[in-house]
Formats: structure tokens, C-alpha cells, sequence
């Protein structure tokens, strides 16, 4: 078996196929972690009060099974085979007919084609398969964040610990430049937020998003730092000209800026040592 993967075809294929199926189980994650945390919070707010915590039906990301939200209906095997299961059923629960967002099959198949092409990039490797939980990561912050604007701790914080733990290997980068990647990645970030907070009086960014650069510069050491925040500040903008012009979203509406992290995380995984040599010149 080990043999057959060390074949890049092989290995991207099945990488494909193992990411159709963590995007099914990421979807889980993107709908009830923050109703998780959310619970969380109104318990600590009952304590705090000395009041008696509110009850909510047991939920966690293994239970209760898959149902829809509209009707209860639970979700079989058969209608949980990623993407196929959504096109047989043409979008909508087969207990109520509910439409069933085009988002599930989307976060499936953009799961499998990055697990394909990071498992073709890097091969069967240490680095292959770290990149593997690398991007599982930032696809369920990518979605939680545009949601919910908020970058859990329950994933950013394991990221910025594995990447560490790798570099402690040397699979992406010394450890040195890890750990002052984590460093550099949350102090630039606190800084723009302090001095945007002191200018203008508002915040501009959670501390989320200084959590989750950290772990980009754990995974890629700090000489990835200036191209992934220059990366997620270009895609950032234009979307946020999009929406004004085209979505008519007002200037005080805000915009998460996890996902442009994500993305730019994503590209300097795979690109970021050529295109910094390119365009800076270092010697990385």
C-alpha cells in the first residue's frame, strides 16, 4: 500500500477521494462548532450571574446524527456520499424538501481538489501529509469566519501547535524560524489592531486573526510573513470593492479577514519560497 502511494498519481488520487470525505465531516464542523462555543459562552455568562445555566439538547460534532434543520429528518448513509448524494437529490431534503445550501457540495469539492493538488505538490512526505491537515484547517476557518466572523480557538490554536511541532523536524522550515514566525505573525497583526484602534476608535480585526497568522508563521517560518499578509491585504481589497460596488455593502459593514488569510496561507504553502526568492530576492 505504502508503495503504491509513494506513486504522485496515485497518492493525489487518493488524496482527492480522502478530502471529499473530510470536507463531509468539515460541513459538520462549520454548522456546529460556533453553536458550540456559543453555548459555551451563555453558560459562563449564567455562572458568572449566579445563575442556573440554560439547558440545550447534548450536541457536540459526533451527536447527534446529521439531520436537517427544517424538518429533523435524520440523514442517512446513502444521502451523506459527498457531493453525489446533493446532485441526486437535486439540492433539497428528501424528508421536507428544504433546499439544502450549494455550500456543502462546494467545501467538498474544494477540500478534495486541494488535498489533490498539495498531495501531488509535495508526494507521499511528511510535508504531503501535514499539508493535508493544514488546509482541512483553513477550509473550516475560511467557512466559520464568513459566517460568524470568529476564528476558533479549538482550531487555530492545535494549527499553530502542530505546525510547530513538524518544524521541531525541520518538514517546512527550522524550528528558529517557526517559532519566530508564531511570534512575528500575532505581534504585527496586534500591532495594526492597536494602532488602528487608537486612530480611528474602532477595531478592525479580532484577535482571532492574529491567532491564526501565528500559525501561518509557525507552519512557514517568518521570512513567509510579508508575502502572506501582502497576499491576504490584495484579496482582501478587491473583494471588499466588490462588495461596495456590486453587493452595495456600506463601509462600516465589516469583513472578515480570515479568509483572505486562509487563501494567502494556501498559495504560500505551495508557492511561497518561489515566489518570494522571485519577487524579494531573499535566500530562504
Amino acid at each position: 500500500m505504502i508503495a503504491l502511494l509513494a506513486d504522485p498519481a496515485v497518492f493525489a488520487l487518493a488524496a482527492g477521494v480522502l478530502g471529499l470525505m473530510v470536507g463531509s465531516f468539515l460541513n459538520v464542523v462549520i454548522h456546529r462548532l460556533p453553536i458550540m462555543m456559543e453555548r459555551d459562552w451563555a453558560a459562563q455568562c449564567a455562572e458568572l450571574k449566579g445563575e442556573a445555566p440554560p439547558v440545550f439538547e447534548a450536541l457536540s460534532l459526533a451527536r447527534p446524527r446529521s439531520r436537517c434543520p427544517q424538518c429533523g429528518h435524520s440523514i442517512g448513509a446513502l444521502e451523506n456520499i459527498p457531493v453525489i448524494s446533493w446532485l441526486l437529490l437535486r439540492g433539497r431534503c428528501k424528508g421536507c424538501a428544504a433546499p439544502i445550501s450549494i455550500r456543502y457540495p462546494l467545501v467538498e469539492v474544494l477540500t478534495g481538489l486541494l488535498f489533490a493538488f498539495a498531495a501531488w505538490h509535495f508526494g507521499f512526505t511528511a510535508a504531503g501529509l501535514g499539508a493535508l491537515v493544514f488546509i482541512a484547517a483553513l477550509v473550516a476557518l475560511t467557512a466559520i469566519d464568513f459566517d460568524t466572523q470568529l476564528l476558533p480557538d479549538d482550531i487555530t490554536l492545535p494549527l499553530l501547535w502542530i505546525g510547530l511541532a513538524l518544524n521541531a523536524f525541520g518538514v517546512y522550515t527550522d524550528l528558529k524560524s517557526a517559532v519566530i514566525g508564531a511570534m512575528a505573525g500575532y505581534l504585527s497583526l496586534w500591532c495594526v489592531y492597536w494602532a488602528f484602534k487608537l486612530i480611528t476608535g474602532k477595531e478592525g480585526m479580532g484577535y482571532g486573526d492574529f491567532k491564526l497568522l501565528a500559525a501561518l508563521g509557525a507552519w512557514l517560518g517568518w521570512q513567509i510573513l510579508p508575502l502572506t499578509i501582502l497576499l491576504s491585504s490584495f484579496v482582501g481589497a478587491v473583494v471588499g470593492v466588490a462588495l461596495m460596488v456590486f453587493a452595495r455593502h456600506g463601509r462600516n459593514v465589516p469583513i472578515p479577514f480570515g479568509p483572505y488569510l486562509a487563501a494567502a496561507g494556501v498559495i504560500a504553502l505551495i508557492w511561497g519560497k518561489t515566489l518570494t526568492r522571485a519577487y524579494l530576492g531573499t535566500n530562504l
